[in-house]
């Protein structure tokens, strides 16, 4: 009696195993996005209501030890969620499929930077802000009547001119020679000509 009972426990328990057996798989497949069905790289692979899981290699493959009826999830960033249930009709151990995942769009809050911390230190870098010079203000500061002279009078005189400054002092030395030169102090167009420059303020020095 005792012979027949341990030979039904025995019996029972190798029926229970090979159904737990049966019902282990080898899931495998790739990931794809499905647009352009090129593989989606590292997709997080979950089994739901359970710890295990794993991750798809750079090709976008994976392979997982799993159960009939399981839940499987897929999870990528910039992709959206998905999930495929392992058939419970399989007459195999291994299993294969091709996942494809979808895009997401996920729309941010609009985020304004600012290099300033406070209010108070952008007003007053806003007061302080010195603007360029556009191509009118640079042109017209180029062509101003102080500026062409300013660069008239430190631009260096030529051959030409050189020779001219000569002539006139070698022309004056003679012209007064044996006399004394006239004193411009007492010449009224002199003052006349000083007087005027003085007034348009080409005597200022900048």
């Amino acid at each position: 009696m005792r012979q027949l009972l341990l030979l039904i426990i025995l019996f029972v328990s190798v029926q229970v195993f090979s159904q737990e057996e049966n019902k282990i798989i080898q899931f495998s497949g790739v990931v794809v996005d499905g647009n352009d069905l090129q593989p989606v790289p590292f997709t997080s692979i979950l089994i739901k209501n359970t710890r295990r899981g794993t991750v798809c290699d750079y090709y976008g493959f994976f392979s997982i030890v799993a159960q009939k009826n399981d839940t499987i999830e897929f999870s990528a960033v910039g992709y959206k969620k998905t999930s495929y249930i392992i058939p419970d009709s399989l007459q195999e151990n291994r299993y294969s499929l091709i996942q494809m995942l979808f895009s997401d769009t996920i729309l941010l809050r609009e985020t304004i930077i600012y290099p300033w911390p406070t209010k108070e230190q952008f007003k007053e870098a806003f007061l302080n802000l010195r603007i360029p010079d556009d191509d009118l203000e640079r042109a017209v500061k180029n062509l101003s009547l102080a500026e062409l002279k300013e660069r008239y009078n430190s631009m260096p005189m030529d051959g030409s001119m050189n020779f001219k400054n000569q002539m006139q002092q070698y022309q004056s030395k003679l012209y007064y020679a044996g006399q004394y030169p006239p004193n411009n102090l007492l010449n009224p167009i002199a003052w006349s000509k000083f007087i005027k420059a003085w007034k348009a303020g080409e005597l200022k020095r900048e």
